[in-house]
């Protein structure tokens, strides 16, 4: 049977992003399924005690910019810091990915593509038609997949999502959990690889 890492995202994270391909190539490198557990962080941060990038304070919001800017040169990837659609509401691209992971669609390249839109090509992920045009490129039914999305079954496991994410102790994006230990943003990628390499047992609170 094969290991599974739980991946815990939304597509409003440039810190997912950036992280997305390398973080895929990895769990491949290591054998191990994804599985792809998009997630509302607004109810995430509430239970958690985060803030919405609009209420930190300017000295975090700043140093945010600083790190967007040295990540973007160490992934090489295009990425605009300040787009022109953000903040902006990622639930329906969220439950897309969602419901084509629960169809065994082509998540991660959603996921990819819905990220490029919004941190490189400013575009805004939260119209339907951006998102249709991205499903439609992937030779995706836009129908049947959006259809899916709004969906009492998508919805309530996207609710789900955000329940469990808070329980496994998940209070950001991207999340990886690996046997319930979280990693927690794509700059720890390298202690996931090293965990996968090791097969030690996971590091969890006391």
């Amino acid at each position: 049977m094969q290991h599974v890492i739980d991946y815990f995202y939304t597509h409003a994270s440039p810190w997912a992003y950036l992280g997305h391909q390398t973080f895929l190539a990895l769990a491949d490198a290591h054998d191990y399924a994804v599985r792809f557990r998009p997630v509302l962080l607004g109810p995430v941060f509430s239970e958690t005690g985060g803030l919405p990038l609009a209420k930190r304070h300017p000295v975090r919001q700043a140093y945010r910019q600083v790190e967007l800017q040295r990540w973007r040169a160490k992934r090489e990837l295009p990425l605009t810091p300040r787009p022109a659609h953000f903040p902006t509401n990622p639930a329906l691209a969220d439950r897309i990915a969602l419901g084509l992971a629960m169809d065994g669609g082509p998540t991660g390249a959603f996921s990819q593509a819905v990220f490029e839109a919004l941190w490189a090509e400013d575009r805004d992920i939260a119209r339907e038609e951006v998102l249709r045009a991205i499903l439609e490129r992937l030779g995706v039914d836009a129908d049947k997949a959006i259809d899916h999305a709004n969906e009492k079954d998508c919805v309530a496991r996207y609710e789900q999502n955000q329940e469990d994410a808070v329980m496994l102790g998940v209070f950001g994006s991207p999340s990886y959990v690996l046997h319930g230990e979280v990693f927690w943003g794509q700059d720890r990628l390298d202690l996931l690889d090293d965990a996968l390499t090791s097969g030690r047992g996971p590091y969890l609170p006391d």
